[in-house]
């Protein structure tokens, strides 16, 4: 809610605040419960890293993941992966995602990730589960997951944070009447901050054409040229942006993040070109026709940070 990110507390947010304590009080002893040991965190015998977020909505954190599946690949790990299966049906039992997955079932972010690492992957509620899973049929030396920083169930080795470097935390109020999962202070606990306009860079400047992924263009050909701009991820207006700054005309089209689309949502009343994120083109593949366009981003950060994380799984 773009309220959340605003200076001034607005009326509807001072109304939320005592439910806000009351979350945060659930939260809290949630935690505690988990570190005192009454409710029991499952350790695996492989190294668990978890990379997520302590704020609703998009950071960076899925292109972080498959950045950093790569690094461990190209250092001579066997990464495997689990994730919730954000945006697609709840699995309450651990469930095998491929390239050709469905992700209106497990999830746009899932898909993304299995196209993009050709690493194992499972997902469900139960990221520990997921594990268990994950590493009983493959030959995983260490594990990533993909959210699941609040998920104590899963014990972790390294756990990484990642944060909007243009939002930052909002205004810094748990849910409902802020974007917080967790107080700030959770920041302290874990090993690398990771700030999404800093050590986190998403670069992107190839437009790929959805019908044909061999057909692309530069973005800089594009400049001038009016484009319907789709986005159903966290943070729309960081996308639009950026079609902007490569002097792109935008006609913007947000939707909910993790949306379901239909091909009724994108029938426009002219023929210019649509562009999306990539996350959004694998929900929409199937109704594509040549005006469609997606830009793809990879994330592009300071290999120190991978060789901290191997040195640190490497003790661990």
């Amino acid at each position: 809610m773009k309220w959340w990110y605003r200076s001034s507390y607005t009326v509807q947010q001072i109304l939320l605040l005592p439910f806000s304590w009351i979350f945060s009080s659930i939260v809290t002893m949630r935690y505690f419960l988990y570190r005192f040991g009454i409710k029991k965190s499952i350790r695996f015998s492989v190294p668990v890293i978890v990379v997520g977020n302590i704020t609703v909505g998009g950071t960076g954190k899925t292109p972080l993941v498959i950045w950093l599946a790569h690094f461990l690949k190209s250092r001579g790990f066997q990464p495997g992966i689990v994730s919730r299966g954000a945006g697609g049906k709840k699995q309450f039992v651990p469930c095998w995602v491929e390239k050709n997955s469905d992700p209106n079932k497990v999830g746009d972010e899932a898909v993304l990730i299995a196209r993009q690492t050709d690493c194992p992957l499972v997902i469900g509620i139960d990221r520990a589960a997921a594990v268990k899973e994950l590493l009983s049929k493959t030959q995983s030396d260490c594990v990533i997951s993909d959210d699941g920083l609040q998920h104590y169930r899963l014990a972790r080795d390294i756990e990484i944070a990642v944060v909007d470097g243009a939002r930052s935390l909002g205004n810094r109020s748990l849910l409902p009447a802020g974007p917080l999962r967790e107080a700030p202070s959770r920041l302290k606990r874990v090993d690398f901050i990771i700030t999404q306009g800093k050590e986190l860079q998403l670069k992107g400047n190839v437009l790929v054409a959805m019908q044909n992924k061999n057909n692309s263009v530069l973005l800089e050909k594009w400049r001038g040229k009016t484009v319907h701009a789709v986005a159903g991820i966290g943070h729309p207006e960081r996308f639009f942006s950026a079609l902007d700054a490569a002097g792109l005309t935008v006609i913007p089209h947000e939707f909910p993040d993790h949306y379901q689309y239909k091909a009724s949502d994108l029938v426009f009343s002219d023929s210019l070109p649509i562009v999306m994120t990539e996350k959004d083109a694998v929900k929409c593949e199937k109704f594509c026709d040549e005006r469609f366009w997606y830009l793809p981003v990879k994330a592009v950060i300071d290999e120190e940070l991978g060789e901290k994380i191997i040195k640190r799984i490497s003790f661990s």
